[in-house]
């Protein structure tokens, strides 16, 4: 029997590796999955050899039932395998994000306009002047400057008519920003400025690092919607399908505000909980590290947790269209084909 035949899953070799499962299935490249099985570790105590397709990937930790591996650099989507002792195992298939563009610096998650082209922020440092503040992808992945004199650029949101809206962290104003890149003062005032949404009213909420949230209606009357505890990191924001408005930070927290303003704790147990997202059933999805793992962590509607996406360096995400995913991490944005379909924030 040749390797093709094992690597097909045609036939088994007796007493050779099984797969029974592949978690997370999907990951960039760098990412650390857990392969569940049998037969996983070789006789001598030897370390498996794990492919991704032609790629090796390394080994974190083995044994006979289990095994964690890191998706090495030029796999793509495909089958993984485990070979010990010149057996191979039956194929699992695990889903590898594609780079899109590179060099930047996302805090948080990217942003899509109505007509598919996605905006990424290159942050720097605080008060860092950078030449760019705001890149435009288009949907053949060109990337080109669109933003620029905007310090620490951090979050984008679009309202329902397509309005672009950027935060600064460094002066604490939110700017409004035309097709062409300009920009205007939309508010200040809002301390360190950090993630920003829309509610399905249209307000705007902000997030400041010191412990507001602001509340900007249309008429662009500022409020204080709520008060936490100080960040350690950025507040990152996110509309749920009720109405409530989810909050990561500080910490390992996921936080829910009611439309009253009212806190509470959704769930506590993250690792630097950062951008979010949600599906069309409910479910938030979080650049978090979770028991450990960093990636995108699925909190079920009754804050059941699960790592759905390994990744190292996740900032946040955007669904795209034909269930899609854009990955943000600290330097780069990823496309990944995935079935989940997200939440169309501007068709609401």
């Amino acid at each position: 029997m040749g390797f093709s035949d094992r690597i097909l899953g045609r036939k088994n070799v007796n007493g050779g590796p099984r797969i029974e499962s592949v978690s997370p299935s999907a990951a960039l490249t760098g990412g650390e999955v857990r392969i569940l099985g049998s037969g996983l570790r070789p006789q001598e105590l030897l370390r498996p050899k794990v492919k991704f397709g032609d790629f090796e990937g390394s080994i974190v930790v083995s044994s006979d039932g289990f095994l964690i591996t890191r998706v090495p650099e030029g796999a793509t989507s495909g089958p993984v395998v485990v070979a010990t002792d010149g057996h191979v195992s039956n194929p699992q298939t695990v889903h590898v994000a594609v780079p899109i563009a590179e060099n930047l610096h996302p805090v948080t998650n990217p942003a899509i306009d109505g007509e598919g082209n996605l905006y990424v922020t290159f942050s720097g440092s605080r008060g860092q002047k950078v030449p760019v503040s705001v890149f435009k992808i288009d949907t053949n992945y060109g990337v080109k400057p669109f933003v620029s004199e905007l310090m620490n650029a951090t979050s984008i949101a679009f309202d329902r008519g397509g309005q672009m809206y950027v935060s600064s962290r460094y002066d604490g104003a939110v700017y409004k920003v035309a097709p062409n890149g300009s920009m205007t003062t939309y508010a200040e005032g809002m301390g360190v400025a950090t993630g920003i949404a829309f509610d399905p009213e249209q307000s705007l909420y902000v997030g400041d690092r010191n412990g507001t949230i602001f509340k900007i209606s249309r008429d662009q009357q500022v409020f204080v919607f709520a008060t936490l505890d100080i960040s350690v990191s950025a507040y990152h924001l996110a509309f749920g399908p009720k109405g409530d408005l989810f909050v990561t930070g500080p910490n390992d927290r996921v936080f829910k505000v009611d439309p009253k303003g009212n806190v509470t704790t959704f769930y506590k147990g993250l690792g630097r909980p950062q951008g979010m997202a949600f599906d069309v059933d409910g479910n938030l999805y979080v650049a978090a590290s979770l028991a450990g793992t960093r990636g995108i962590v699925k909190l079920t509607p009754d804050a059941k947790p699960s790592l759905e996406i390994a990744g190292q360096g996740l900032v946040g995400l955007a669904f795209a269209p034909g269930r899609s995913v854009i990955l943000a991490t600290t330097n780069a944005v990823h496309h990944l084909s995935w079935n989940v379909q997200g939440v169309n924030l501007m068709a609401e």
